[in-house]
Formats: C-alpha cells, structure tokens, sequence
C-alpha cells in the first residue's frame, strides 16, 4: 500500500504542476488565435483526441493490466506481440485516416500541413502507449509523472518561444499550434520508448516464459476494445451535447445567440472552473487500475475492500471541500472571465455533477481493474440515455430552460455513480458501507 500512497502522490504533483502550465498554454494560444483562431483550433481539437483514442487503441490500459497480473518472465513476450499489434493498427490507420481526412470536409479553412500533423501522431501515440502501459503495471509512476510534465512544459515554452520570435497569420499560427501540440506527444513518445527499450533489452537476457501471439492478442484485445469503446462513445456523446443542449434552449424559447452565449458560460466557464480538481481523479485511476488487477488476480478481497475504501475516502477528502469552495467563491471565480450571474448560478448549480464525476473517474478504474469493462460501458450507455432525455425535456421547458439542462446532467451523474459502486461491491463481496459481506460473491 506505500507504493500505491506513493506512487499517487507522485502523479498529483506533477498533474497539479502540468494543470498549471495548461492554464498558461491556454493563455498564449488565445493571445495569438483570438476568438476566430481559438474558435478554429477548439473545433479541430476533438478530431486530434479522437484520433489519439484509436491509435493507443487503449494499450496503455491493457498492457498495465497484464503486467500487474503476471510474473516478469511473461512480460517481454507480452511486449513483443503488443509492438506487433501496434504496427498493425498503425498500418491500417495510416492507410484509411488519409483518405478521410482527404475526401471529408473535416479539414475545410485549415493549412493542409495539419493533416499530415494528424498522420504523424499516429505511430507516436499507437508505440508510446506501450511504454506507459507498462510502466503503469510495474508501477513505476514517476516515469509517466514526468512524461507528463515534459509534455506540459515543452508546449508552453515552444508556444512561448515561437510567437514571440515571429509573426504568422492565422492560419499558419494555427499551424504552429499543432506543430507544437503534436511536437509535445513525440517528446513524451522518445521519452518513454528509449527507456522502454533499454527494459526490453534486460528482460531479453534473463529467462523469458512464451506465449502465443493469438493468447497475447486476446488478452490485450479483452480489455482494449471495450475500454476504447468506452472513450469513443464519451468522445462522440461530448460532440451531440452541444447540439442537444442549443436545440433544447432554441424550444424554451431562446433566440440562436443567446442559446450558443449560456452554452458558452455552462461549459467554457463553469465546466473550466469545476473540473480543475480532477487532475487528482485522474492519478488515482492512472495508480488504482494496476494495483486493483493485481490484488484481483491474487483474489485479494481485503486488499480490495481497503483499496475502494481508501479510495473514496480520499476521494471524499478532497472532493467535498472543492465544490465547496466552487460553491462559495462561484461569483468571483466566474469572474475571472467575465461577470455574469447566470454563470455563478450555472457553476453553482454544477456543483453535485463535479463531485459525483471526482468519485467516478476511480471507481470506473476499479471497473478495469476487475475485469468489468463491458459493465463500465453499460452504466454509461444508460447514464447517456437518461441524462440527454431529462437535459432535452427539462430544458426545453421555458420555465427551465439551462436549470433543467443542468438537472439532467446531475441526475446522469448521480445515477452512473450508484451503478458503478453497487457492481463493484456484488463483485469483491461486501456491503455498501465497505464492511465484509456474509455472502461470498467473488
């Protein structure tokens, strides 16, 4: 349990550090796009995340789960047929992205040197995800730490450096944006892969048990596919909302301007200042999933009790005082943008979805981590369906309106959150108040 404590706070730190350097990458790249270029640059942005979602084809997740589940002298086969597996996904991605990046309108008003960019982070994320994978199952956190940082520190001085040093038009800085987001990853990439590589060099002379490549690729493809299921289907959800969100406005009665305007405030401010804490969500599911594979695989049960425990305690700690202070400071927080009530009351009114979501993000690894990944994607279909109906028949309510929007992503969150905790206490067999149960589920 040290490591697990260490390994956590390790990734807190530097993700508090890189959330911090994110703010001021943020700040240099609206000083030089202003709003047309930012609008541009946020437009094409899901189609990079999308993009990087297929190439890691979820390695990271998999390959952490393996390595934490089996002894060392499995893990150099292991690496071996997931390189082979990479290769291909990266062959294929590279013959199919071109073509719909070429024949779509996708890529309409942008510099054509930005597809390429699209094409080059292919093979960057598919052979870095590798690394992380396993630099995850062994636990070895402060490597990804610092890839992390580097990543964050890289972009901010490049961006720094570059618009400083010269002066672009809009499209060639929107360029130069994703020269640098794309040159960020690469560094991550020579990073993480060179030390791999030197790993991979001394397991290769120590006594190395094999596997088959078709068991290597069931094992990997069993948690991949519904795990990048799972991030596309966030991916392609967080690109209907804005859309379900207008259209239920439009029918309280909004005109098209101030529809897009209240969008603006719930999610370019409120959403902005509310999910700042999550960084720490995140270390702990990037610690939870191998350490939770591991005590699964061992059938660890109390180690499993205390692990969800401590995780929702912790997660409680620094939960609750957060939205407390969002909730308190919501008027002068929304400020720093721009003065408006109606986003103080929309960042107010959030407040239950933060912190439901600071308790999701763990218990969605704790998911992983056991084995429930379809379960995981289940929850969250149905979470979708009854968090969009209530968003489009509360909001469209002119009474409502962006109040009833908001009760629908509430209740979305509160009900995604019971589902996952109830499933993950029926699989390691305890109560809902985290003591034994009678009954032996596992």
């Amino acid at each position: 349990m040290q490591s697990f404590y260490k390994g956590t706070l390790i990734l807190i730190i530097a993700a508090f550090f890189g959330e911090c350097i994110e703010f001021f990458v943020n700040m240099i790249l609206a000083r030089e796009l202003q709003e047309e270029g930012m609008g541009l640059y946020m437009s094409i942005l899901p189609v990079f995340f999308l993009i990087y979602v297929i190439a890691s084809f979820e390695l990271h997740v998999s390959i952490a789960k393996f390595v934490a589940e089996n002894k060392p002298t499995l893990h150099y086969n292991l690496l071996l047929h997931a390189f082979k597996l990479a290769t291909v996904v990266v062959l294929i991605m590279c013959i199919i992205l071109p073509l719909v990046l070429t024949f779509s309108s996708i890529m309409d008003g942008f510099h054509p040197y930005i597809k390429w960019l699209l094409i080059g982070l292919i093979p960057i994320v598919a052979f870095s995800s590798i690394a992380r994978g396993y630099f995850m199952g062994v636990q070895q956190m402060s490597k990804i730490a610092i890839s992390n940082f580097l990543k964050k520190i890289f972009q901010f001085g490049l961006l720094l450096v570059i618009f400083n040093l010269f002066q672009f038009n809009q499209e060639k800085s929107l360029l130069m944006a994703f020269f640098v987001l794309v040159g960020s990853e690469f560094l991550v990439f020579l990073y993480l892969f060179s030390i791999l590589i030197l790993h991979v060099r001394i397991m290769g002379r120590g006594t190395n048990l094999r596997t088959t490549g078709k068991h290597a690729r069931q094992k990997l493809m069993e948690v991949s596919l519904p795990t990048m299921g799972l991030r596309i289907f966030h991916a392609v959800t967080n690109a209907i909302q804005p859309f379900l969100i207008h259209a239920a406005l439009l029918s309280a009665g909004f005109g098209t301007v101030l529809a897009t305007e209240h969008f603006g405030m719930l999610t370019g401010v409120a959403m902005t200042i509310g999910f700042f804490p999550a960084f720490i969500a995140h270390s702990l599911m990037i610690m939870l999933i191998p350490t939770v594979s591991e005590a699964h695989k061992k059938q660890d049960k109390e180690k499993l009790r205390i692990l969800l425990q401590k995780s929702m305690w912790f997660t409680g700690m620094y939960g609750v005082p957060a939205v407390l202070i969002i909730y308190l400071f919501a008027e002068p927080l929304t400020a720093l943008f721009f003065s408006s009530t109606a986003a103080s009351l929309y960042l107010k009114m959030l407040c239950p979805y933060f912190l439901f979501h600071f308790f999701i993000i763990p218990m969605q690894a704790y998911l992983i981590g056991l084995g429930l990944v379809k379960d995981a994607f289940i929850h969250t279909v149905w979470a979708h369906i009854v968090s969009f109906s209530l968003m489009y028949i509360l909001g469209s309510q002119s009474i409502l309106n962006m109040e009833g929007v908001i009760l629908g992503m509430n209740t979305g969150a509160v009900l995604i959150t019971f589902m996952h905790y109830l499933t993950i206490c029926k699989k390691i067999g305890i109560s809902l108040t985290l003591t034994k149960s009678k009954q032996n589920v596992y």
